[in-house]
């Protein structure tokens, strides 16, 4: 791949071991260098404040979901710039329509750009050619893109 992907950190968060294990192979093999966890609260812990690249997380996770650890994370890095992954039988506009009465950072999700959704299942190719695609935007780390 083009060297827009070489050396760049990813911090990869989903708690199936094979997940975490496909992405890991398929983004090294690509130049990316690639931490992975499959507990959120370990990953939490061990979060190293502007040394990632990007942050991938799984949405439905037990212990915190997606959300939740990414709220986490701004808390320690706001710069920090996140993409999630989708289970195959849930959708981006599901995400955008779903109405919450919770904080205003939860209702923020409904805001995210299509882009920062990858959805299982995914093949190696469009795993980097999507990567690459959110790392090349240049998106603001900031959940609110307009």
């Amino acid at each position: 791949m083009g060297s827009a992907t070489k050396g760049n950190k990813v911090l990869l968060v989903d708690d199936e071991p094979d997940i975490t294990m496909a992405f890991k192979l398929t983004l090294e093999s690509a130049g990316f260098i690639v931490d992975t966890y499959q507990d959120p609260l370990l990953a939490l812990s061990r979060f190293k404040p502007s040394y990632y690249n990007l942050v991938i997380l799984d949405i439905k996770m037990p212990k915190m979901n997606g959300f939740e650890l990414y709220s986490e994370m701004r808390k320690r890095d706001e710069q920090v710039k996140v993409c999630f992954i989708t289970a195959g039988e849930m959708y981006y506009n599901d995400i955008r329509n779903e109405k919450r009465e919770e904080s205003e950072e939860e209702e923020q999700y409904c805001k995210l750009d299509r882009e920062r959704f990858l959805q299982k299942p995914i093949s190696n190719a469009d795993i980097v050619k999507r990567i690459n695609k959110i790392m090349m935007l240049n998106l603001s780390p900031n959940i609110q893109n307009t």
